[in-house]
């Protein structure tokens, strides 16, 4: 299994220089990757909070870092052009010397990162803008001609270059909430999954039961071996673990029998302060 820090990006952590102190105390103390969230606009009790840009976050990270993976946990490509994600998404896999890890989903925090800005909130609308954004970032990296003709978008005899560092491509891994099934078959197409599943409260310091998590990566699994597909498959959750090193070793032990390969250890302004989540980087990784 390995882990990484996920940093939700607003309040004290919009700031970007905030976020690459993180990413350098999280490489220095021996955390497998860094990886931020995807909102326009985030609220707390006291009103409108500041946010990061990922990308630009990320850029700063890629340049701050030398060895953890990173990536945006999840970008909304519902509300993106796919063109400029490849785009931004190359660049950063060359910034990063091949770190990049590409976490995309249909869309969360609707009535504060979509209806103000006229984006769709119907949710087959965004299913099916992601799976044709995928279709078309999966073109576009291969740095040849390529042509798209979908419902939602067009591409015709483009060639962008450079393409990703890596091979065969950029890693895509797909965020759903268990039990519904259509994100995973999603999923099960590409190279992982970041999964969540309904009535875990992570804001509570609740986790993806392993059961729950078990009966998820057998599905998905079982669809990828219908189309054939047995390449490496990453499976991530996140959320808080216990502040005692040997509590949170003993709690995640669970999760790798469930077929868990990535824990993400949540980064939040509001839970915790910032003294304490810089203590909890600086411990390192709860590796058994």
């Amino acid at each position: 299994m390995r882990f990484g820090i996920h940093v939700h990006a607003f309040g004290v952590y919009a700031d970007p220089r905030v976020v690459v102190e993180l990413a350098r105390e999280a490489e220095d103390a021996g955390w497998d990757g860094v990886f931020v969230n995807d909102h326009l606009a985030a609220r707390t009790t006291h009103g409108p909070s500041p946010v990061a840009n990922p990308w630009i976050a990320l850029a700063a990270i890629a340049t701050s870092t030398t060895r953890v993976r990173i990536g945006p946990m999840v970008a909304a490509l519902p509300r993106r052009r796919p063109w400029q994600i490849a785009s931004e998404t190359v660049t950063l896999d060359h910034l990063s010397g091949g770190r990049l890890i590409l976490g995309v989903g249909s869309g969360t925090g609707i009535d504060r990162s979509f209806t103000p800005f006229s984006e769709t909130r119907d949710l087959r609308t965004r299913a099916a803008l992601l799976d044709e954004s995928l279709d078309i970032l999966s073109g576009l990296w291969r740095g040849q001609p390529f042509s798209f003709s979908g419902r939602h978008f067009t591409v015709k005899d483009a060639a962008m270059r450079p393409s990703p560092l890596q091979r065969p491509r950029i890693p895509v891994w797909i965020a759903g909430h268990w039990p519904h099934r259509r994100p995973f078959d999603r999923a099960a197409r590409w190279d992982g999954m970041f999964v969540d599943a309904d009535g875990t409260d992570w804001l509570r310091g609740e986790i993806v039961p392993p059961d729950t998590l078990r009966a998820c990566v057998d599905y998905t699994r079982s669809r990828r071996r219908e189309a054939g597909r047995d390449g490496p498959f990453d499976v991530a959750i996140g959320g808080f673990s216990p502040k005692d090193r040997s509590a949170a070793v003993e709690r995640l032990a669970p999760y790798a029998g469930a077929g868990l390969t990535w824990w993400v250890e949540g980064i939040r302004d509001g839970l915790g302060t910032p003294e304490e989540h810089h203590t909890t980087i600086r411990r390192g990784p709860p590796r058994a």
